[in-house]
């Protein structure tokens, strides 16, 4: 979709994320994990490790003059439709997966599963997250992924709607991957997508420090303090004995948002908490770019969480270790991918 503070070592971001993010806060508390790895801690715990966020931020182009902080609910929900609006107008947020203006084969996946695994798009430097670009290993799920939806009970149909939207496209990630993957209410929770508008964010860190010890007091503040440009944004939790696996993910998504948007962040955000951490300007057709060309996930992104998932690759593997064995990878995850009838058709309502 790191370190900073006690224990930790570069705070690693990934996905769309507005530059210059200030972390010093969010390192300075204990118990922690547009673009995630992280903190794990529940309580009092010390961090064993950084968070990093992974936030979805429309680029500096689509966006109309920001609103202030505070406004009246509906203008802010006009604020996000017309950013929307100016995206699709300018040819971004596309919903096709399999276009045919942007061919693909067996070098441009090696290549575009290099950069998005192997690479963080933003660094801790000085206590913010930069544009900077660096390398790292492998890092995807080994535990069982136990998933939950919260929503604003403020718009009970998109609400239902969502918490429908998360369920469908975690069965899809668990298809794709083999992970151990499904929806829960219960404290073995360990995957939260929040749907919530600006006036519910309070209720919302208190409900979640409640119900969900594991995610800490550091991100409650950070949701708390979620500027009007980032739109989605995802914290994971590094597992405490390897920083190479998963251990939790907390994703917050504005419920402001029209439902292509909405949708769109989580199709992004859960993708990249699956390992898929950087964004590629050459990935096409693809989620994983700043561009914003296309809103989901494509059969492209597809093939590429396979071969993320694929045994012949491990947690820890450096992009040198992997490199001799992606080709086959790669034509294996395209023969499965056919195989199974590519990506569904998709719906958005």
């Amino acid at each position: 979709m790191s370190s900073g503070g006690a224990g930790g070592d570069a705070a690693r971001a990934t996905g769309r994320i507005a530059p210059g993010v200030a972390l010093a806060g969010l390192f300075a508390l204990t118990g922690c994990g547009w673009s995630g790895g992280g903190w794990y801690g529940g309580g009092d715990a010390v961090p064993v490790a950084a968070p990093s966020p992974d936030s979805f931020s429309a680029p500096a182009d689509a966006i109309p003059p920001l609103p202030e902080e505070g406004i009246d609910p509906r203008e802010l929900r006009q604020f996000y439709s017309d950013v929307q609006r100016d995206l699709i107008a300018t040819g971004r947020l596309r919903t096709d997966t399999a276009p045919s203006d942007a061919p693909y084969g067996v070098p441009e996946l090696v290549r575009d599963f290099e950069r998005v695994a192997f690479y963080n798009e933003y660094t801790n430097v000085d206590g913010e997250l930069v544009h900077e670009e660096s390398s790292y290993v492998l890092r995807r799920w080994a535990k069982p992924i136990r998933v939950a939806a919260m929503a604003s009970p403020a718009t009970p149909k998109d609400s239902a709607r969502d918490r429908g939207n998360v369920a469908a496209y975690a069965q899809r990630l668990a298809r794709l991957t083999g992970a151990d993957m499904r929806m829960a209410d219960d404290p073995s929770v360990n995957f939260l997508v929040l749907f919530m508008n600006s006036d519910e964010r309070e209720l919302f860190a208190d409900q979640i420090r409640r119900r969900y010890p594991i995610f800490a007091p550091a991100i409650m503040n950070t949701m708390r303090d979620a500027p009007l440009d980032t739109f989605c944004i995802t914290y994971s939790y590094e597992d405490p004995s390897d920083p190479a696996l998963y251990d939790a993910v907390l994703i917050l998504i504005r419920a402001e948002h029209p439902s292509l948007t909405r949708l769109s962040c989580v199709h992004e955000e859960m993708a990249q908490a699956m390992g898929l951490m950087n964004d590629s300007p050459e990935a096409r057709p693809s989620l994983f770019s700043d561009s914003l060309e296309f809103a989901l996930l494509t059969e492209h992104d597809e093939i590429l969480l396979r071969m993320l998932y694929d045994p012949r690759l491990s947690p820890g593997m450096t992009a040198e270790e992997a490199r001799p064995l992606l080709p086959d990878i790669a034509r294996d995850a395209i023969a499965a991918e056919q195989r199974d009838g590519g990506a569904p058709a998709p719906a958005v309502n």
